[in-house]
């Protein structure tokens, strides 16, 4: 009995990424994902960082927001999406996206080996107000959720949507919980300036 290996692909390559150029978003976080993963391995060596119960809560809005915001959901669940964008709509989406995860790209290279996936405390960590950082305290966060958004209101179903607004609700949170930590690590005066100048998520918006 022969395997079919098409129907292996279809199950993984379903729901939204079956048509162009929704397709092409799917590829464009694919290899944002490939590449943040593959550049994890340089950071500096951690300190402290919070434990692991705390970071639930924002842990666990991102892991239920990427679960429906990934094609696959929708393919279960036989979505349609509420909306059909042209294929010009989609494009500039993506170019929206891109812009995006260049802005990701951007603070994470100027914040070089005191970058963490996690809220931590780097040796000789201080603040980077500099960059991408002198235009928000969290461009990292910043240009993700922006991407998703736009992703979402592109793919159009419901479950993709409410993803993006999930997950970028979970890093809002990470964001916060990262701030009061590095206010007590780093100090009130350093790091607490530093918010009074700076907008936290939303370019040019009064900080706080």
């Amino acid at each position: 009995m022969s395997f079919d290996f098409s129907k292996l692909l279809s199950v993984a390559w379903g729901g939204w990424t079956t048509t162009w150029p929704t397709q092409l978003l799917a590829l464009i976080w694919l290899a944002w994902l490939a590449s943040w993963v593959g550049a994890s391995f340089w950071q500096g060596r951690t300190q402290k960082q919070v434990m692991t119960l705390d970071s639930t809560r924002y842990r666990l809005p991102i892991l239920v927001g990427g679960i429906l915001f990934t094609p696959w959901t929708a393919e279960v669940l036989g979505e349609k999406p509420l909306w059909v964008f042209g294929n010009t709509g989609v494009y500039i989406a993506a170019l929206i996206v891109l812009a995006g995860i260049s802005f990701t790209w951007w603070g994470r290279l100027h914040l070089g080996q005191f970058w963490s996936n996690t809220i931590t405390h780097k040796e000789d960590h201080r603040v980077i107000d500099t960059g991408p950082y002198g235009i928000v305290r969290h461009p990292i966060y910043t240009g993700l959720i922006a991407g998703m958004l736009v992703t979402g209101i592109a793919v159009g179903t419901v479950t993709a949507i409410l993803g993006a607004i999930l997950i970028s609700l979970g890093m809002w949170q990470k964001g916060r919980m990262e701030e009061v930590f590095l206010s007590k690590e780093l100090g009130e005066d350093a790091y607490g300036a530093y918010c009074r100048r700076v907008p936290m998520i939303i370019p040019f918006l009064s900080p706080r």
